[in-house]
């Protein structure tokens, strides 16, 4: 499931929505471009061994193809090793939606519920939030039973995540296609922790030592809500360029309240250097509904700022108190597309 390609492939074989695309084994440029054409532009180019973002494009006519072809399989091969590449619709007012999954090895799975990701920059997630707004229950069992077929399609033994990208269509509707499985535990895993009140790592442990999954589908409950947010060593006021230094004040025991958790992977007087992921901490809040867990959210990141070291901690908390945001209309392109216009939100 680690090579995009591959794991389309077999999830057409399992009937799992798929993306119009193209995900074959032939390379050559002539033949890709033609595929871009039979698709029809826009269409968006990614690695097929890729990730984070990389090695991927969005081409809006076949006089931008050959550039940005070449413009992938350069980031991939440096990347991945790899310089494979597949071409797919470019869905509009895409939204990113994930579904939790876990297999045993007795053969039992169950899907605990989605996570919303849709708020991204330049294809990495800022948030996460569960349950994702404006999910209906059949459309949320809809997707849960296409992300267990996915797992069930490759003997998925664990907990992994089956992504989705999401159309929102003119009348309000939605419809899902496959993305990819990411086979592990994913950052954002304490939202669904949150909302379902299950120790995620404890059950990948049991199910690693052989054990049955604790409960069964029916057995498990969804209540309120929860978002996390990203804390990065970024400026996203300078087009999100990394940051490095030193850290000079960092707290987070001063965040904790009732439904707050935090995740850190600095400490203070610590550095953040150039070699490593820019993410530092996680925030994590969870209320009664989505009003109370932005709230709470909120006034978290207030209480513990990180100083010394840029990082998007006020852009996080605008970000929360947006109306895009609080009304539910994040797609994974408007973060870029508020950095294109110059939007107030990305200027401090």
């Amino acid at each position: 499931m680690g090579l995009k390609a591959e794991s389309k492939q077999l999830m057409e074989r399992a009937k799992v929505p798929l993306v119009p695309g193209y995900h074959g084994a032939d390379q050559t440029p002539a033949l890709l471009n033609k595929e871009a054409e039979r698709i029809g532009f826009p269409v968006l180019i990614k690695a097929s061994a890729g990730g984070r973002g990389k090695g991927m494009r969005a081409v809006n006519s076949a006089a931008e193809f050959d550039e940005a072809l070449a413009s992938c399989k350069r980031e991939a091969i440096n990347s991945f090793g790899d310089d494979a590449v597949l071409i797919e619709k470019y869905v509009q007012r895409p939204r990113h939606i994930e579904i939790q999954v876990f297999g045993d090895a007795h053969g039992n799975y169950v899907y605990l519920f989605e996570r919303d990701c849709s708020v991204q920059r330049r294809h990495q997630k800022v948030l996460e939030e569960a349950p994702a707004p404006g999910m209906t229950p059949e459309m949320r069992q809809q997707m849960g039973l296409a992300a267990v077929a996915a797992a069930r399609a490759v003997n998925y033994v664990g907990a992994g995540t089956v992504e989705f990208i999401v159309e929102q269509r003119a009348d309000g509707s939605m419809n899902f296609f496959f993305m990819e499985m990411n086979t592990r535990l994913q950052v954002e895993h304490p939202v669904t922790e949150m909302v379902t009140g299950l120790d995620l790592v404890e059950w990948q442990i049991r199910v690693a030592q052989g054990e049955p999954l604790p409960l069964r589908q029916d057995q498990i409950q969804l209540q309120g809500h929860a978002i996390e947010v990203r804390l990065y060593a970024e400026d996203p006021y300078a087009a999100f360029a990394p940051q490095t230094g030193k850290v000079l004040w960092w707290r987070p025991q001063d965040a904790l309240q009732p439904g707050v958790r935090v995740d850190s992977g600095v400490r203070e007087g610590g550095e953040v250097s150039p070699y490593y992921d820019p993410m530092v901490a996680k925030l994590m809040a969870c209320g009664r509904d989505r009003p109370e867990a932005i709230r709470r959210l909120r006034q978290a990141l207030a209480a513990a700022p990180m100083l010394g070291l840029r990082n998007n901690g006020s852009f996080l908390s605008d970000l929360l108190d947006h109306r895009d945001f609080r009304g539910a209309s994040m797609t994974t392109t408007l973060i870029d597309q508020w950095a294109d216009a110059g939007a107030a939100i990305l200027q401090r």
